[in-house]
């Protein structure tokens, strides 16, 4: 049993490693940049801000 939940852990550490991580960072930016768009005026303008924040902590290579 101990066996399995060291293969467990080190498992999610090399998943949590890659791409992975900078998604569970970039999916709520996102969300929330979805929400402020519906603001009239300023929320397309600070929804694209976000965004491009989303895509360049996407980039980064982990």
């Amino acid at each position: 049993m101990k066996l399995l939940k060291i293969i467990l852990s080190l498992t999610i550490l090399f998943m949590l490693s890659s791409c992975v991580l900078t998604k569970l960072v970039t999916v709520p930016m996102r969300v929330g940049g979805a929400v402020i768009s519906i603001i009239p005026v300023a929320g397309n303008t600070m929804h694209d801000v976000i965004d491009e924040s989303a895509d360049i902590i996407d980039d980064v290579p982990l």
